[in-house]
């Protein structure tokens, strides 16, 4: 019964709801939910009602991961909660897992206006916040005496400030990783974003001795929570598999793939949308082919030794299959979230279900990497 009221829910959201909340400025609108999502968060009855309209939960979708149970594969990507404001929310609305940040070591106010914006014929939206954020020491404060229902993790990268040599930005994400392990959080693991396109820095980790220096100082942390990489997109696959080396050398534990798309000829883009917004880089459907292709890449030469998580163009339960399938364990999303509406999470798991059930697996971990696998079956017997 309440995967119909989760589409009809979806479908007044898309086809009515919308067409009124498209109209005003999105960080404006992104504003004002995430502050709505805080507030019905804060409240046990509200928690609770939001959890029996929207939650779905089922054994199928459960997996231990890094020691830690996530009880379904769906979660709230890093860029859309740069504020620690919906973690007590996320549960209630069907999300597993849910990404604070990105955090740096010192608080920044965001790149230039415009930061955000949607962009309707290329299910995708500008995004050029540049890590905009409160800084880890009031984040670590917000988030200090808090429980969470799901695992929650905190995204940490430099600081925008455009004035870092490498080996200053290496000592400022450092310092940001030691300052969250003094507050002490229940969260449960880190990312390690590398990869977002709107900074103003010439510093980089793309080139794999540098960030074999980075990540050879987190490891020297002692840090016991999982560590995932956010990845970027637009690299070759010789490119992505020297960054995998040395993130696996340094025994992390996973990577996300993947960040925002730079190419602005994509050909999910629509050129008419993205003249209209000469800054940024773009989520969504432009994402989508070359996340793909990465997970698979991962998948192929690291499925032992890296947890994957897929990130880029899910909108819905097919689209997440799709990631879990190509060697993904876990998912995230945030453009979906706003082209889709709140449901949006426990739709997919909704749809989840029933696509494992329809392929005759007992757990979401029995998809994991099946498309690789059976190529790779079937090129050997050839």
């Amino acid at each position: 019964m309440k995967k119909y009221w989760l589409r009809f829910y979806n479908y007044i959201y898309k086809h009515l709801l919308t067409k009124v909340i498209f109209l005003f400025n999105s960080e404006l609108i992104h504003n004002l939910l995430v502050r709505y999502g805080e507030i019905l968060g804060k409240t046990l009855l509200t928690r609770k009602l939001a959890f029996f309209i929207f939650n779905i939960k089922s054994p199928i979708l459960s997996q231990n991961i890094k020691g830690i149970t996530f009880e379904n594969p769906i979660g709230l990507a890093a860029g859309f909660d740069y504020t620690a404001s919906l973690t007590q929310i996320l549960p209630s609305i069907g999300f597993g897992f849910g990404t604070v940040g990105t955090i740096t070591n010192h608080a920044f106010e965001g790149n230039p206006k415009p930061r955000l914006a949607r962009l309707l014929k290329s299910k995708s939206l500008m995004v050029n916040k540049g890590f905009k954020n409160n800084g880890i020491d009031a984040v670590g404060n917000k988030l200090k005496n808090y429980n969470f229902q799901i695992p929650i993790g905190i995204s940490i990268g430099q600081t925008n400030t455009g004035k870092f040599t490498q080996e200053s930005a290496v000592e400022d994400i450092v310092t940001a990783f030691k300052k969250a392990e003094e507050f002490d959080l229940k969260t449960k693991y880190y990312e390690l974003n590398i990869s977002c396109p709107n900074l103003n820095t010439k510093v980089t980790f793309y080139d794999p001795d540098k960030l074999d220096e980075l990540l050879t100082k987190i490891k020297a942390l002692n840090i016991k929570k999982p560590i995932f990489v956010k990845m970027p997109i637009d690299k070759n696959d010789k490119e992505a598999l020297s960054l995998l080396d040395v993130i696996s050398k340094n025994k992390m534990d996973g990577v996300i793939f993947g960040n925002l798309q730079k190419n602005r000829n994509n050909k999910t883009l629509d050129k008419n949308e993205t003249a209209k917004y000469p800054v940024g880089n773009f989520s969504g459907k432009p994402t989508w082919e070359d996340s793909n292709r990465l997970i698979e890449l991962a998948y192929k030469n690291y499925k032992d030794k890296l947890i994957i998580i897929g990130c880029g163009g899910v909108f819905n339960g097919q689209d997440a299959y799709h990631k879990i399938k190509l060697g993904a364990s876990l998912v995230q999303f945030i453009t979906g979230l706003i082209f889709e509406g709140p449901a949006a999470a426990a739709l997919i798991n909704s749809e989840l279900i029933g696509l494992l059930k329809k392929d005759g697996y007992k757990n979401v971990k029995q998809a994991v990497g099946i498309n690789v696998n059976k190529l790779a079956v079937d090129k050997a017997s050839l």
